[in-house]
């Protein structure tokens, strides 16, 4: 753990996010999601509150299991409509000097060697600053979208996912060296063509020789975030990820978390302290406790409980239309998020019913809620950067982009007056600003 706190923006191209009916508030802006000058205002907050990073949630298909019928996530707008968040961050980098971009891509339904094209050309426009969040997809909406006749099953998607993997760090790392572009004018020669190596790469999933298509990028390889919580996912975390978003409700359920993640890094060879963890969470501020509350309380009351269950319908592959409200959630394996329901079940004492589920979930889903006065949110972030033991928070909105405002004009002057908070950016890439290194760990399977 550092001595200072990591704050990403978690966020959506879309009307809704994770906050299912929040677009109903008084001057809420998440209508504007299709306009430029929303996004680049937006980075230009992130950035004056000292965020490392705008994390961009992305998902492929439609929220179709609930009711078994697209109509409602239609209708409440779950998630839908939607744009790809990658096109966002030329501008928003344009705007900004410092601030970091990640973006979700799903190792499923994109190819290694053209997404490491798109990584590249990324990370070269941002002069260094972008991340990949890894996923693999979970809506079979996706895959028939996309033409495919079934979705992969949970454990073939991450078999996938780890070669997938294994080919980005072929091209991103080891297909050209450092000094291989020359630019010599006298000889004619831009690149030595020694110095380019094809990476001869074939494997059950993918056949590619290579070499990568672009030059090395600042980064070469972008941060990598991942958010695994079934078994199988949090062994790709644990080999691959160098900051892991944490999905849990409670601070049992994320030590525990935190725990097993970094002692699968150690059987992985890394070292499990390189490891850097990220629970959401949910700040609701006011100038006074009594300004706090009254926003949650219209925050709550602007919940819509059906949208929500059309979003956890999808997020856990099952069709909450069909249980009684009172009845309790029971611990299943699905093939869609299996971590959504061990947050509510295996991770937690206490006996979940769907209606309970679906009231939590109407802010930020999994994570927790924080309620109160400058002073009394900084408490709480502090609480879970020292007590706990993470390094940064995933930041959820809920009114846009006026959560975001209140955090950064009432609660990042109390986190710096602390101490908890930078004051200026230091590092030149977003692993530097990050981490305060310039490639990937040692031990990492990436690593160089």
């Amino acid at each position: 753990m550092t001595d200072r706190m990591r704050l990403n923006l978690f966020t959506m191209n879309s009307v809704e996010h994770v906050s299912v009916g929040s677009w109903r508030l008084p001057g809420d802006q998440s209508h504007r999601y299709s306009d430029r000058e929303y996004w680049t205002d937006v980075a230009r907050t992130a950035e004056r509150g000292g965020f490392d990073a705008v994390f961009f949630a992305d998902v492929r298909g439609i929220y179709d299991v609930y009711s078994d019928d697209r109509e409602t996530a239609v209708e409440k707008a779950v998630q839908t409509p939607s744009n790809d968040p990658a096109y966002l961050i030329p501008a928003m980098a344009e705007v900004t000097d410092d601030l970091g971009f990640a973006v979700t891509k799903s190792t499923s339904y994109n190819h290694p060697y053209q997404l490491a094209r798109e990584f590249s050309t990324l990370d070269h426009l941002t002069d260094g600053r972008v991340a990949f969040n890894i996923v693999t997809s979970y809506l079979e909406s996706a895959a028939a979208n996309l033409g495919y006749d079934d979705r992969m099953d949970h454990d073939e998607r991450y078999d996938r996912a780890d070669e997938f993997m294994d080919v980005l760090y072929k091209l991103f790392e080891d297909s050209w060296d450092d000094d291989a572009v020359v630019r010599d004018r006298e000889s004619g020669v831009f690149t030595d063509p020694e110095k380019v190596s094809a990476i001869d790469h074939e494997g059950e999933h993918f056949e590619i020789p290579g070499p990568h298509g672009a030059e090395p990028s600042p980064q070469r390889t972008p941060v990598l975030y991942q958010a695994g919580s079934s078994d199988r996912g949090r062994e790709f975390a644990a080999e691959h990820a160098e900051a892991v978003f944490v999905s849990q409700p409670s601070v049992e359920a994320v030590e525990d978390y935190v725990a097993d993640l970094r002692e699968r890094a150690a059987d992985h060879g890394r070292d499990p302290d390189s490891l850097a963890f990220f629970p959401g969470i949910v700040p609701i501020v006011g100038e006074t406790e009594e300004v706090a509350e009254a926003k949650y309380d219209a925050y709550t009351d602007a919940i819509d409980t059906e949208g929500v269950l059309a979003l956890l319908s999808g997020f856990v592959d099952m069709d909450l239309s069909d249980l009684d409200p009172d009845q309790k959630l029971e611990h299943i394996e699905t093939e869609a998020i299996q971590g959504v329901v061990n947050a509510f079940t295996a991770n937690d004492d206490r006996d979940w019913t769907v209606r309970e589920v679906a009231e939590f979930a109407g802010l930020g889903t999994t994570s927790p809620v924080v309620v109160g006065t400058p002073e009394q949110v900084a408490d709480e972030f502090q609480y879970w950067f020292e007590d706990v033991g993470v390094d940064g928070f995933n930041v959820k909105e809920v009114a846009r982009p006026d959560s975001l405002r209140d955090f950064v004009d009432l609660v990042v002057p109390e986190l710096r007056e602390r101490g908890l908070l930078r004051d200026e950016y230091d590092g030149e890439t977003l692993r530097e600003t990050t981490f305060g290194r310039r490639g990937l760990p040692d031990g990492h399977p990436g690593s160089r």
